[in-house]
């Protein structure tokens, strides 16, 4: 079972006005949880929800108004403290050893959990979430498969598992994760729809077009606000490099995603993507100054900085001068220099102080990551940094200073293995972009080839693409496509 309550509905029930979802209702579905609080109950039910459905419902304070509410009806509740302290974990915007308030409730949720006489379900929610707060993410990933494998219908370890297979480039088994449990989410089961759409992400992830574009229209039919089944469908247009099709869908759909706070600047991004790809770039800039720029303003999310720094570089990739936009992401990616929390959002802070011309914030985050790269220990980040994180960190400074040929020794052992440190098929393309642009500018003939090469490629497996034919033209201006 998953939420027992839709998210419209999560209002009324704590208002009492309809049945509690209280302690004897999960138990009925199978999946119970140790807490005698009704009202401890409803906030859990509220949080999965709105985690589910990448939103903050205002009504109830949000996410952050729900946790809070929850450890105040009951401060024992262990299940409160694993959604808590997951979804804290998996924003990937902080961590034990910069928080000291995290490592505090984390502290709490195993001591609680030591004390009580938990379900084997809840003791192994507590041990994945302690996995991924040590950096070893693939181990959390295992906990929480062991969970679905007795509880397929076990929102959280589903949710939490696909995120963190992302994180971790692990595409088959984000598909293949949802795959096992897919059949037991009937369609009476609150969020089924919403299955539906994680599963269609992991499909096209793994190529799976027209399954995929089948289990997303799907989800929407049911739900036309599923904010990640449009995510879905924005990704699927672009693999085909099906430009005008993905701008109508994304202005058509709009409406139903735009108020979907977590997810709707990333959605702008798709629909700013097209635009690149079209050349339309003043077109797409209108789009980061009216949507992205703000909502990274407003919220500083992982997701909405990498956004951010992902469109402008590959704007300047362009050609494009983006002005003073660099200078206004900088304060907001610097106090991050020295998290290394993720891989992927390390090379994409990079961009920023690059595009910054910050220096010294350059060698801060390269020294550190070096730094990182000889420590022990069961860290996935850490023990990824010396192969791959700082050759392809390495790379964007060198390209930065107009060493081509370097950047391109640095990239193409690497080409392959950066999809360890995460991301999706459509972010990672600006690492690929990078490559193209780098050989097309080498001075070495061995590299000048490699840049045909690498154009026959893309076109080969994005036919039709614009940008892929704008590249090909200006490979042909140097005669290297002869």
């Amino acid at each position: 079972m998953a939420s027992l309550v839709q998210l419209r509905d999560c209002q009324k029930v704590l208002n009492k006005s309809l049945p509690s979802p209280g302690p004897q209702a999960w138990k009925d579905q199978g999946l119970p949880l140790s807490t005698t609080s009704n009202e401890a109950c409803k906030l859990f039910d509220a949080s999965l929800t709105q985690y589910v459905t990448w939103s903050n419902e205002e009504s109830l304070g949000g996410l952050e108004g729900c946790f809070s509410k929850m450890k105040a009806a009951d401060p024992t509740f262990v299940m409160g403290h694993v959604i808590a302290n997951g979804l804290a974990l998996i924003g990937t915007g902080t961590s034990v050893a910069l928080d000291p308030g995290l490592r505090l409730s984390m502290e709490t949720m195993m001591e609680l959990s030591r004390k009580q006489s938990l379900s084997e379900r809840e003791k192994l929610h507590v041990a994945a979430v302690e996995m991924f707060a040590k950096g070893c993410l693939p181990k959390a990933c295992t906990l929480w498969e062991r969970i679905l494998q007795d509880y397929p219908t076990d929102m959280l370890a589903l949710k939490f598992s696909h995120d963190t297979y992302f994180y971790l480039g692990y595409q088959l088994q984000m598909r293949d994760s949802v795959a096992r449990v897919f059949p037991h989410w009937a369609p009476s089961i609150p969020l089924s729809s919403y299955v539906k759409g994680i599963y269609s992400f992991g499909l096209m992830e793994t190529n799976l077009y027209d399954q995929a574009e089948r289990l997303a229209r799907e989800a929407l039919s049911a739900d036309p606000t599923d904010a990640w089944s449009v995510h879905t469908m924005a990704h699927v247009y672009e693999m085909r490099a099906q430009v005008q099709d993905g701008l109508a869908f994304m202005q058509s759909s709009e409406p139903h995603w735009k108020d979907r706070d977590m997810l709707a600047c990333h959605n702008y991004w798709h629909w700013a993507l097209y635009l690149i790809e079209k050349g339309e770039h003043e077109a797409a800039l209108t789009i980061y100054d009216q949507h992205i720029a703000p909502s990274l303003l407003a919220t500083g999310s992982m997701l909405d900085m990498v956004d951010s720094c992902s469109m402008l570089y590959r704007l300047q990739m362009e050609g494009v001068h983006v002005g003073d936009r660099w200078q206004a992401v900088l304060p907001v990616t610097k106090p991050h220099s020295r998290d290394h929390i993720l891989l992927f959002n390390d090379a994409h802070f990079l961009m920023s102080f690059l595009g910054a011309k910050d220096h010294g914030t350059v060698q801060e985050l390269l020294s550190t990551l070096q730094d990182l790269g000889q420590s022990p220990g069961e860290n996935h980040q850490h023990r990824l940094t010396r192969e791959v994180g700082l050759p392809l960190c390495q790379a964007l400074v060198e390209v930065e200073n107009g060493n081509h040929d370097r950047a391109v020794d640095l990239l193409l052992p690497i080409r392959y293995r950066i999809i360890e440190l995460g991301g999706s098929n459509a972010q990672r393309d600006v690492f690929n972009q990078l490559l193209v642009h780098a050989a097309v500018q080498c001075q070495q003939k061995c590299h000048r080839n490699l840049a045909r090469s690498l154009l026959i490629e893309r076109d080969a497996l994005k036919p039709g693409s614009p940008l892929t034919a704008r590249l090909i033209r200006k490979a042909s201006s140097l005669h290297l496509m002869e």
